[in-house]
């Protein structure tokens, strides 16, 4: 764990992650770790975040069993971001969707849903508030 030391995270502890899917390459979803829920992720093999809202760790997949994976973990060259390539279990977006880039931004200036949804969050996330996860 000497390389945790060597990270820049931000003045809150913080440091961004992209999630990739391993197979498909595809960019699943941006979140942030510290370093507790990065020591956690590293030990179960499975994607831990902290929560800037909530104000605490979050085990990905910890209501929706949609779980991640780690295959890979990944630093840019500033030392300041990590990818971390994982097998998606389910979709990793609460909105239903494989990824959470789901939406392409049209020159027209409008949004256009480019995938299809995976799962129905109103019966992932019973008394949860889909619209404000994350």
């Amino acid at each position: 764990m000497e390389f945790i030391k060597k990270l820049k995270f931000d003045s809150q502890g913080l440091i961004p992650v992209i999630i990739q899917e391993m197979k498909s390459k595809d960019v699943l979803m941006m979140a942030y770790m510290n370093k507790e829920s990065l020591r956690r992720t590293l030990s179960s093999g499975k994607t831990v975040f902290y929560s800037r809202k909530r104000k605490r760790l979050w085990l990905k997949g910890e209501t929706s069993k949609h779980f991640q994976e780690v295959k890979g973990i990944y630093l840019d060259c500033d030392q300041d971001t990590l990818l971390i390539k994982v097998r998606q279990i389910g979709g990793a977006c609460h909105q239903g969707y494989k990824s959470c880039f789901y939406r392409r931004l049209k020159k027209d200036g409008n949004l256009q849903i480019v995938r299809k949804k995976v799962f129905n969050p109103g019966k992932v996330y019973k008394d949860i508030e889909t619209e404000d996860r994350g």
